[in-house]
């Protein structure tokens, strides 16, 4: 239902998103989104650049007087640190370009890239592989998000992992009270405990020329049953899920609800016994599912945890090649964040809001806001009434 289209390099003039399929009559709150991208850049362990860039959208075309008109939408996010690389960037030609940069980093795009692509400059390769790009996908999922507030979802999340530090695991956490803490935290670790010894794995990491990865979770709450479909495996909505937040630069491993602990568990003590009460109809005490049963939400807090790699550039640099002489030789280094965890959380947030606003048009449909909000309420008290009472 959602098409999203996004262009530009890591130190080019721009960054842009063309997003189509979002109903007329959104309100659109660009300071929503430009507080989104802020978000995006914070966190302990992020590196020079984000001292360099202060993103801010401009939005081209689609919306009017504050309110989308159906159209496509066209954003953009100017790269302020492209004045300091005008002369290696340049879109048009030049008379002495500069000289090649020929060493892969492992773990990187480069070297598979450069192959793939047939060139001789892995500069061509880690412009558009680099993290930069993910400013775009906050700011189309920012446009998600104010989609979803209409029918009542919200999205939020935590950092639980770095660098093999990791926040306690409650069993039925309160969402919202973990999420302001979270917000707090230069971590995005709700713990205090954890926030401290995780900073401190970031500086001892950074004075070591090394990086750290982690996990973050991801919580929507509000959905309604029925998101996703069982009918077909790409239409199922946790592999919907799983490759949006793998499509995340460094993301190596997704799960839902329990995730792996599944294969730990009979299953008496892994599935979610459905119970019901006149005063409350169907529920559940336990939630390993994760909100996500057949390929559909279920009505209870989705959950979706991702693991980020450390990322591969390197301070102190690895072992590599030099993909024209194949002399040994040191990694190539770009100026580069220590952990980007915290951070890749918000773009994770992102995904899910774009991935679940295309599952609720796909339910609802509508051509107008004002027609999705009918469609969404009305589909809600059928099924209040069959919770109720089924017949």
């Amino acid at each position: 239902m959602l098409r999203v289209l996004t262009g530009g390099e890591s130190h080019g003039p721009s960054l842009s998103a063309i997003v189509e399929g979002l109903p007329a009559g959104l309100t659109v709150d660009i300071a929503g989104v430009d507080a989104e991208l802020r978000r995006r850049q914070g966190g302990h362990g992020r590196g020079g650049r984000q001292k360099i860039e202060s993103d801010r959208v401009e939005v081209l075309s689609g919306v009017r007087f504050g309110l989308t008109l159906g159209g496509p939408i066209t954003l953009l996010v100017r790269n302020r640190d492209f004045e300091n690389w005008r002369d290696r960037m340049a879109p048009e030609p030049t008379g002495a370009p500069p000289p090649p940069v020929e060493e892969a980093r492992p773990g990187h795009a480069d070297f598979a890239g450069m192959l793939k692509y047939g060139t001789d400059d892995l500069r061509n390769i880690l412009e558009r592989s680099s993290a930069r790009g993910t400013a775009m996908l906050v700011a189309v999922g920012a446009l998600c998000r104010q989609l979803l507030a209409e029918v009542g979802i919200t999205v939020m999340s935590h950092v639980v992992v770095i660098g093999g530090v990791a926040a306690p695991r409650e069993v039925a956490p309160d969402y919202a009270e973990l999420a302001g803490m979270a917000e707090s935290s230069p971590v995005r670790m709700a713990y205090k405990d954890s926030e401290r010894d995780a900073i401190e794995a970031i500086d001892r990491a950074a004075e070591a020329g090394d990086t750290l990865g982690g996990v973050f979770e991801v919580v929507a709450l509000g959905c309604p049953p029925g998101l996703g479909s069982h009918v077909h495996w790409d239409r199922r909505l946790d592999s919907r899920l799983a490759a949006a937040l793998m499509g995340i630069q460094a993301i190596k491993g997704v799960e839902v609800g329990l995730g792996f602990e599944v294969a730990y568990r009979p299953g008496s003590a892994v599935h979610d016994e459905i119970l019901h009460r006149p005063d409350v109809g169907f529920h559940r005490v336990t939630n390993n599912a994760g909100g996500l049963e057949g390929g559909m939400t279920n009505g209870e807090p989705l959950v979706v945890r991702a693991a980020m790699k450390p990322l591969s550039t390197l301070k102190r640099p690895l072992r590599s090649v030099n993909m024209r002489s194949k002399e040994a030789v040191q990694a190539h280094y770009e100026r580069s964040d220590v952990c980007a965890v915290p951070a890749a959380a918000v773009i994770g947030e992102a995904m899910v809001c774009l991935t679940l606003a295309d599952a609720v048009l796909e339910k609802f449909g509508g051509d107008s806001v004002a027609e999705t909000k009918r469609n969404h309420a009305s589909y809600m008290v059928e099924v209040r009434r069959r919770s109720e009472s089924w017949s």
